[in-house]
Parts: structure tokens; C-alpha cells; sequence
């Protein structure tokens, strides 16, 4: 039995694919849909689309391509992968998304289940919660692509897609994966495409990967994905899934480009830990070749066995404020984005292989630069960031998002994973 989930966003493919890890499958994450049709050992496969935000009949070809190639691999169990908050707006793209593969897997019910106790994501009666806030009263309620401004993901569903919604609440999961599994076939002769399910701590996504584990299509943030890697791996006995994606390398760089809250406190914390160099934008915007041989050279002097240099243009909100309105928010990003692929090529040039980044855009950035188009899912250093090497080069990386992980991150990634 092999595993195909579709992703919809670069550091949430690498999200879903830590954790199925971690529970047991070894998995393989693509950049995009590949055009080869290699023959693959893992028992998952993750394709990583940037279908979160575009409009919805491209998020809807993407993903009908990605399920198209999966079952060409031989995948016959299907995952799909949005954010923990479930990021969208009233007109999709989850449920566009949703509603086109199940038509073309011939389904008409699948669940939706975006809870991630342990990152504080978490659902009761059909509700979503962001740690005690209900999202709708999160911080995402002000996302500037997708605000989240209703918690009630029956609502949610009904509005993006065309079937009906209904929940499946903790009291009846508490019951089991066999009373779940009866409260499913219920619900779907009432006709109810969507059933939406509550998870308030892990044993509950236990329980839906239980009764989901023959299931054609589920949907959900990554937790799910605990549940059923937990359910398919105790029958097919992996004990070592991570191995093939142990980092490798002596050598090794930090680059931060997320200006994140908790992305500013790690940076603040490693810098009294390593050396470390401030990115300026004016110098990228000025010469940005010339700037990064700059910045190469400054790292092979800094380069150290035991922590690596950090480059970061990380600035906290009043610092970014000042930057975007003095060189413009877009030119500003763009700017800086490109150095650090001048710098991660130059990087790999000089004989680097260890790459630890924070930021989603500049984790897509640096995997792009480097030639990553697939790699091996590894040891997971905070929920949802693992490390993964590279299937046909001699590179490791850890992407994380700007939010994920604790403030001692960058330094916790060399030292309990060494080479």
C-alpha cells in the first residue's frame, strides 16, 4: 500500500511528510509534479504545489495532475494537504480542490480534519481553534491572502464546495475507530459529502487514522496524517523510516529570511550562540552578484565545526515597516530573495551541503537555487520540520516556516543531528 498526498504549499508538503515519518512511513517529497516516472521505494509519496492562493481552476488542474501521477506510481490511498488553519477564502481553493478529486476518484464523502493538537490547532464541534482563539478571533482573521474570518468549518465547506457538511464531534470519536467508521456510512446515505471531525489531542487522531485507514480520499492539516502513518506502519512493521534522510555534510550555513515573531527570537538567540551577518537590502538592490560573493566569503571565514554562520535579514515589525516603505514592500522581498539564491548557488559551488532555513518563500527559494526537486524525508527537529536530503545530490536541508519551532532551533538542528 503506498500513500500519494497532495500538498498545497512548499513547507506544508514538508510539514505533513516529517510527521509520517515519524510514525513510521518512509516517504519521498517532490517539488511540484515530476515529469520522470522513476521507480520509488518510499510508502509515501508528497508533491508540494503552490495551489494555496491562485485561482481556483489552476489549483484545481494542479492537483488533478499531482493524483494523476500518483496513481501512475501506484498509489491507491490519497491525502489532501492544507493548512492547519485552513487557509482560504470563501471561494476556495479547498473546496474546489476537494470536490475535483473526488470526482475523479468516482468518491462522494471524504472528512475534513485540519487539527494539530500539538502545534495548538484543534477542532470541537466543528470549530477551529488556534491554541484558546477560536480563528476566527486568531491572528489570521488579518492574513492579507486569505483572512480567516469564520471558525465553523461546516460552514466553511458548504460555502467553497457544492455537497453538504456535517460533524462527527469528540464524544462519538471517543467511542472508537469502529463507532467513527458506522457514524461515516450513517452520515452517507444521508448524503453528506463533508464530514468534519473534531480532534482535541492526539488520541483522537489515532482514532481517525484507525477508521480512515482504508479510506480512497481524506483531507486534512498534517495530524491526520499521524493517525493513519501510526495505523498502516504497526502492519507493515517500519522501524528506521527516517534513515534515508539523516543530513549528511560537514559543512553548514543558517539563512533566515522569515521576519516571523518567533523566526526574530530564534535569530536573536543564535546570534549570541554564532557568528552572524545582517542581510541589507539597499546592498541587494545595489550589486546583488557582487554582495553575495561578499556574503560567501564572510561565511568560509566564519566556518566552524560545531555552529554555522547565520545570514539573516530577519527584522522584527517596526524595522520591516521602515523597509518596505522606503524601498517597497514587493521590491524590498524580491531583492533580498534573489541574493540569497546567488548566495545558496555560490554556496553549493564552494562545497557546502548542510543548508538550515527559516521562511517559507526563501525555503522555496534556496531548495529552487540548489536544483532540489526531490528529496528524502528525515529525523524531525520541531513538529513539522525535519530534515531532508536531496535523492540525487549530496545536500541535507531543514526548511522551516516562519512560526515553527522553539527559540533555541538553528542551534538544536546541528547539535542533535549531527553529520
Amino acid at each position: 500500500m503506498r500513500l500519494g498526498v497532495i500538498a498545497d504549499d512548499f513547507t506544508g508538503a514538508t510539514d505533513i511528510a516529517s510527521f509520517l515519518v515519524q510514525n513510521g512511513l518512509p516517504t519521498i517529497q517532490f517539488n511540484g509534479v515530476p515529469e520522470s516516472h522513476d521507480e520509488l521505494s518510499a510508502q509515501a509519496i508528497v508533491i508540494s504545489l503552490k495551489s494555496r492562493s491562485c485561482p481556483a481552476q489552476q489549483a484545481i488542474d494542479q492537483s488533478l495532475a499531482a493524483l494523476q501521477w500518483l496513481q501512475q506510481q501506484g498509489c491507491d490511498r490519497f491525502y489532501f494537504k492544507y493548512c492547519s488553519t485552513f487557509d482560504s477564502t470563501e471561494q476556495g481553493n479547498i473546496g474546489p480542490v476537494t470536490d475535483a478529486l473526488l470526482a475523479a476518484l468516482g468518491e462522494t464523502q471524504t472528512v475534513i480534519s485540519p487539527s494539530l493538537p500539538v502545534n495548538g490547532r484543534t477542532v470541537y464541534q466543528g470549530y477551529l481553534f488556534v491554541a484558546d482563539q477560536l480563528l476566527s478571533e486568531s491572528g489570521m482573521r488579518h492574513h492579507p491572502v486569505t483572512p480567516m474570518t469564520d471558525s465553523n468549518l461546516v460552514r466553511l465547506m458548504t460555502r467553497q464546495a457544492k455537497g453538504q457538511a456535517a460533524v462527527i464531534n469528540a464524544a462519538q470519536q471517543d467511542q472508537g475507530a469502529d463507532a467513527v467508521r458506522a457514524q461515516l456510512d450513517t452520515l452517507k446515505a444521508q448524503g453528506i459529502n463533508y464530514v468534519v471531525l473534531d480532534a482535541l489531542h492526539e488520541q483522537h487522531l489515532l482514532t481517525q487514522g484507525e477508521a480512515l485507514k482504508e479510506t480512497r480520499l481524506v483531507t486534512g492539516g498534517s495530524g491526520l496524517a499521524i493517525g493513519i502513518a501510526r495505523a498502516w506502519a504497526t502492519q507493515q512493521q517500519n522501524s528506521d523510516a527516517e534513515h534515508a534522510g539523516r543530513p549528511q555534510g560537514e559543512r553548514a550555513v543558517v539563512i533566515s529570511g522569515s521576519c516571523s515573531q518567533m523566526t526574530n527570537r530564534q535569530v536573536q538567540a543564535y546570534r549570541q550562540q554564532a557568528p552572524s551577518h545582517e542581510v541589507l537590502v539597499e546592498r541587494c538592490l545595489d550589486n546583488a552578484e557582487s554582495y553575495a560573493q561578499e556574503l560567501c566569503d564572510w561565511v568560509e571565514a566564519h566556518h566552524q565545526p560545531d555552529l554555522a554562520p547565520l545570514l539573516f535579514a530577519t527584522a522584527d515589525a517596526q524595522q520591516l515597516q521602515a523597509i518596505q516603505q522606503q524601498y517597497g514592500a514587493a521590491r524590498s522581498s524580491e531583492a533580498v530573495e534573489q541574493l540569497f539564491a546567488a548566495v545558496t548557488r555560490e554556496l553549493k559551488s564552494r562545497g557546502w551541503q548542510r543548508f538550515i532555513v527559516a521562511g517559507g518563500e526563501t525555503s522555496g527559494v534556496v531548495a529552487q537555487s540548489l536544483g532540489v526537486t526531490a528529496f528524502h524525508i528525515g529525523p524531525m527537529i520541531s513538529p513539522g520540520v525535519p530534515w531532508v536530503r536531496d535523492i540525487h545530490q549530496p545536500l541535507s536541508l531543514a526548511l522551516k516556516s516562519g512560526n515553527f519551532g522553539d527559540e533555541q532551533f538553528f542551534a538544536r538542528a546541528q547539535q542533535e543531528f549531527s553529520a
